[in-house]
């Protein structure tokens, strides 16, 4: 089949892509949704199992330094680890255009398609012409035009075939590359559906790249002319792919049409955000170049981007910038809500909040929004805040659809002089029919109800114990608002009270009714039957009724939306201004009282029952993200962190530690947000290597580097910074050019103040390190990653005071942090969910087919690769331990790992937790030095994410020491479960069930060494605590006296022996034989320090 233009564009992308498939280049650079995974890299060398004695005569278990328990720094260099294997031999020096394209017209009547120059491994330089019949080599050079075929030219069908004809080095290193790619895993090979971004990257040689040349310089969509069916003909429409009809009448249709509206979102995101960078760099033009810039709007490629500014006072009413800045979020939260309830007929434009260098909302186009004037377009809503609204028949009957399920109050409003309007969603949300005849939504901020505790309200007042708090407290904006998870926990808390006072209402009935029948029994006795009978129809006649009565009290006391169910809505313009409701002024109240008792509730309920979950250990937070992930489940907004904090207190270390680290994070996180803004595009990584000088160096006088001087003369230089060192008058230099330490923990202190209520106390890095052991390279990460910051991989010195930790070199990249709302495969979720069900009831099997079901209608939705895959893999993986198939759990537990590493990233507290349970698995099927080097990266990615203390770390200092304990290695496993048995007492306690599985570990290691006495008094406190736990019948108890008992024969025959030689050296007695421990017994302790309970 003849090449066209387009198909011989596509072969060399292909052709790139192969000669770039087996290194980290575009997964470093963040380009082509290509991610990291190191997985394979570490345990590279242990691919078969070994027998004991092989494996501790062949394998040396010495931990890398930097992991060793009381090494103190910190080092970034292991964090990429690569193979030990010498530079790969490349197969082709320079792959480009040539400088003769597009061919002539005489030319392209011979099928020339386009010119190709190629370097080889040799040196030598050819020209190459792409025709319809394939590709040859051509007469041309640098500076003659000659498309003829070079005398003895063959022309090959594959590009790839001619590089091999032409250059044998090629044709040698090509085959050794295919080779080396086939033996990776498929899933380190497939693109992750969202592109993944490192915090870290090494050095990396800038090549010669055709593609990604003509991808950077080209305003057209990334694959847009390669792949067919792809952006350029979706994205115009997204909303019409939103509106997918999921509601199929076959289970293969579903699927089908998921699958579909999931590839088409993953498109649109890469869009938006090569767009919004494209913005942000100033390539794409405004379509209001006149405006101020930050009042600027822009199209590219049907999709309209804003940045996060209040454009013509939008929001004055409501905190100005702050408020628009925040308004992306809630607008996504809401398409999010609505998208999930996939109402037929209803659809919501596809949104993406993208921060990079600020922020920049994407949205899809309604079709023909662009040729009418807004006030002629929206048919339903209000463009002025409530002063006006109208509604619509059809926009009405859609909306009531999802009222329920959002627990969204129908209500009306006076609109001018229209009168009443009726509402069925928030007054901000807009109703515009695009030229499509399809119904749309936009403006969705206001779905979730307000906020009241950072809404303060002339003449509302909140609960007493909100008062005690310190609520109402005012916020930047008024678009404060309760998240889902609240509302959903919220109205089952309402339900729970609802059904007990119709319980109570329905006894009390009872009990009377008994009552009046006991006083006509007693009148019967006196001969007046009748009245009884009487008595049991009227009964039966008003118990109905009754019934009713008490659900409709309930309703009354709960604020339900009906009188005969229980329907809890929330209003959420009741607190809106300058809106007119036309209600009753009883009916306002009701609906005012209903939004104060979910403020209450977060007071009453949902941080005492967080705190309380902290302070047991049942929440136990890793880092910044995973405590924000444990609020947002319990619905309770961050920022409400500075009140938990104080609540807290400093008794459990652990919480307040990244309760305070997080309060830190997010101060800087605003400070650094509006001093980048302002920052011009030469000087981006001089202002943030300074940022993060000021913030982590123990450097009291850091000086920033000026990038214009270093295109200037000396003489101008010293003349420059001489006028700048007698300027005193911030007006003349930028703000980052000024910027100091203390004038950083200043702003950080104001802002944790003003923003989460909470005093730092600190007034420097070093001073929150020594009160409050914070890791410096857990705060650097934290950061790094929520502003997307990628530095450098090296080994920072942060407590230098003679130099800067951070140059203008080590800042490598900025890349976007995407919000989005991505779809989610329902039918697979209801197979997981029951699968877990199934398990936590002891029916593994079961558990296991439907774990399995889920994992394939997964795989059909959303491909090969996504972290509901990997939750799947990792739980089959459990399943399959567990049954003893550990050979399988293996397979699947690192298909898990993988995944995680793809999609969460390598240093995720998830990919950590993978990492564990697969150093368990490679332990139970012998593949001890695999489960060593795991162990070992598991340990180093928590010392990078939090330090060495956390209870999460005493877990792998547990897992160390026994397969070390289990290899002989005892000193080694002593310093490692010493190390466990400190952090578990410091958090658990001393008298816990963990300190006492501890000291028996630590027991088994001294008595194995011969060290009787220190074992003896470790497995004393294990039987006491035990005893004391447990009760003396006990099988734990029994065992640990058992063990005690074992240990002191030991103790008695080593001492007997001692004597016997003191008394006679010539003829020394043999020492007690000290047996090794065995495998078994090893595996069997990992798997209760792991949580597996075999039944």
């Amino acid at each position: 089949e003849p090449y066209s233009v387009r198909e011989a564009r596509l072969h060399v992308r292909h052709v790139r892509e192969l000669l770039h498939s087996v290194d980290y280049v575009d997964a470093y650079n963040g380009a082509d949704c290509s991610s990291l995974s190191y997985v394979n890299i570490i345990t590279d060398g242990d691919k078969q199992s070994r027998s004991l004695d092989q494996l501790i005569s062949s394998v040396d278990c010495t931990p890398p330094e930097c992991i060793m328990p009381g090494y103190k720094e910190c080092v970034l260099t292991p964090m990429h680890p690569m193979l030990k294997e010498p530079k790969a031999n490349f197969c082709l020096k320079v792959l480009t255009m040539s400088i003769w394209n597009p061919p002539p017209g005489n030319r392209k009547l011979h099928g020339d398609l386009l010119y190709l120059y190629a370097v080889t491994a040799e040196q030598k330089r050819f020209h190459i012409t792409a025709s319809s019949r394939g590709f040859y080599v051509n007469q041309s050079d640098m500076e003659t035009f000659n498309p003829k075929p070079a005398q003895g030219a063959h022309v090959y069908h594959c590009l790839i075939d001619l590089l091999g004809h032409i250059s044998p080095v090629f044709k040698r290193n090509f085959q050794a590359l295919n080779k080396k790619r086939f033996g990776r895993h498929p899933y380190e090979r497939i693109a992750t559906p969202f592109q993944v971004h490192s915090w870290t990257a090494p050095a990396i040689e800038h090549k010669v790249d055709v593609v990604r040349a003509e991808d950077s310089y080209s305003s057209r969509l990334l694959f847009e002319e390669h792949i067919p069916g792809q952006l350029v003909s979706i994205d115009p429409r997204l909303p019409t792919a939103y509106g997918i009809d999921l509601c199929s009448n076959t289970a293969l249709h579903y699927i089908f049409h998921t699958h579909a509206y999931d590839k088409v979102h993953s498109d649109f995101v890469a869009a938006a955000t090569r767009g919004a960078m494209m913005v942000i760099d100033g390539n794409v033009m405004a379509i209001n170049p006149g405006d101020a810039k930050n009042m600027r709007m822009y199209i590219w490629n049907n999709i309209f981007f804003s940045l996060g500014f209040d454009v013509r006072d939008h929001y004055k009413n409501f905190g100005g910038n702050h408020a628009a800045f925040y308004a992306p979020c809630c607008d996504l939260n809401g398409v999010k809500a609505y998208s999930t309830l996939d109402t037929e007929g209803l659809y919501t434009l596809g949104t993406v909040v993208v921060d990079y260098r600020g922020r920049i909302t994407a949205q899809s186009i309604i079709p023909g929004i662009l040729e009418r004037e807004q006030e002629h377009s929206v048919v339903y809503g209000s463009i002025d805040f409530g002063k006006t609204a109208q509604s619509n028949e059809k926009y009405i009957e859609l909306l009531e659809k999802t009222t329920k399920q959002l627990h969204v109050q129908p209500h009306s409003i006076l609109s001018g002089d229209k009168g009443p309007v009726k509402l069925c969603s928030s007054l901000e949300c807009k109703g515009i029919i695009g030229n499509d005849q399809r119904h749309y939504i936009l403006d969705l901020l206001r779905t979730f109800p307000p906020d009241l505790n950072y809404l303060p309200l002339e003449g509302e007042e909140l609960s007493e114990e909100c008062k005690r708090m310190g609520f109402p407290r005012q916020h930047r904006h008024r678009l404060s608002s309760l998240r889902p998870e609240l509302v959903e926990v919220f109205i089952d808390h309402l339900y729970v009270v609802f059904m007990r006072h119709c319980a109570s209402q329905i006894v009390n009935i009872r009990n009377k009714v008994g009552m009046e029948q006991k006083s006509i029994a007693e009148g019967e006795s006196e001969g007046n039957g009748k009245k009884s009978k009487i008595f049991w129809i009227l009964v039966e006649y008003s118990l109905a009724k009754w019934q009713q009565e008490a659900v409709k009290s309930a309703a009354t006391l709960v604020g339900s939306y009906s009188d005969t169910e229980f329907d809890v809505r929330f209003n959420p313009d009741i607190f809106s201004p300058d809106v007119k409701h036309d209600a009753t002024p009883e009916e306002l109240e009701k609906q005012k009282e209903l939004l104060k008792q979910a403020a209450r509730f977060i007071i009453t309920n949902q941080i005492p029952t967080f705190i309380k979950d902290c302070l047991e250990h049942t929440a136990m937070p890793t880092d910044g993200a995973s405590l924000s992930d444990c609020l947002h489940e319990r619905g309770i907004n961050a920022r409400y962190l500075g009140k938990i904090v104080k609540l807290i207190g400093t008794t459990p270390a652990l919480q307040h530690r990244i309760g305070l680290m997080e309060i830190i994070l997010r101060a800087a996180k605003h400070i650094m947000r509006g001093y980048l803004q302002n920052v011009d595009q030469c000087s981006v990584s001089s202002a943030v290597s300074h940022f993060l000088n000021c913030l982590l160096g123990s450097f009291p006088t850091p000086l920033p580097h000026l990038p214009e001087e270093e295109l200037i003369s000396n003489k101008r230089k010293k003349k420059a910074r001489k006028q700048r060192a007698q300027s005193t008058s911030g007006g003349q230099r930028a703000a980052w050019h000024i910027l100091t330490p203390e004038a950083v923990w200043e702003q950080i202190e104001a802002e944790a103040s003003d923003y989460y209520d909470f005093k730092i106390g600190v007034k420097s890095v070093d001073e929150l390190v020594e009160k409050h052991s914070v890791h410096k390279v857990a705060l650097l990460r934290r950061l790094c990653i929520t502003m997307g910051i990628q530095l450098l991989v090296k080994d920072y010195t942060f407590d230098s005071r003679h130099k800067p930790p951070f140059t203008e070199e080590d800042i490598t990249n900025m890349y976007p942090v995407i919000k989005h709302a991505p779809p989610r495969a329902s039918d697979a979720y209801q197979f997981y969910t029951s699968a877990q069900t199934k398990v936590q009831q002891g029916y593994l099997k079961e558990g296991y087919e439907l774990f399995s079901e889920a994992l394939n209608l997964f795989n059909n939705v959303y491909g090969a690769v996504h972290g509901e895959i990997a939750a799947c893999y990792r739980h089959i993986a459990r399943l399959n331990y567990m049954m003893g198939e550990h050979a399988d759990a293996i397979t699947n537990q690192q298909k898990a790992v993988i995944l995680s590493e793809r999609v969460l990233g390598i240093d995720n507290v998830t990919t950590i937790m993978d990492y564990i349970s697969l150093a368990l698995y490679c332990f139970a099927n012998r593949k001890i030095s695999a489960a060593l080097k795991l162990l070992y990266r598991a340990r180093y990615l928590f010392l990078c994410v939090h330090g060495n203390d956390h209870p999460e770390i005493s877990l792998v200092n547990s897992n160390i020491g026994l397969v070390l304990h289990g290899v002989q290695e005892y000193d080694l496993s002593l310093r490692f479960l010493e190390e466990a048995l400190k952090i578990n007492i410091k958090y658990h306690g001393e008298k816990s069930l963990k300190a006492a599985l501890s000291h028996h570990l630590v027991a088994r290691a001294y008595s194995c060494k011969g060290e009787f006495r220190s074992a003896l008094n470790h497995e004393k406190e294990t039987y006491k605590l035990y005893k004391n736990q447990l009760g003396e019948v006990h099988e734990k108890t029994k065992e640990s006296g058992e063990c005690l008992k074992h240990l002191t024969e030991q103790a008695v025959t080593l001492q007997r022996t001692v004597k016997i030689f003191y008394k006679n050296p010539s003829n020394p007695p043999f020492l007690p034989q000290i047996t090794a421990p065995s495998m078994h017994s090893v595996l069997d302790l990992m798997n209760v320090i792991n949580g597996i309970i075999f039944i």
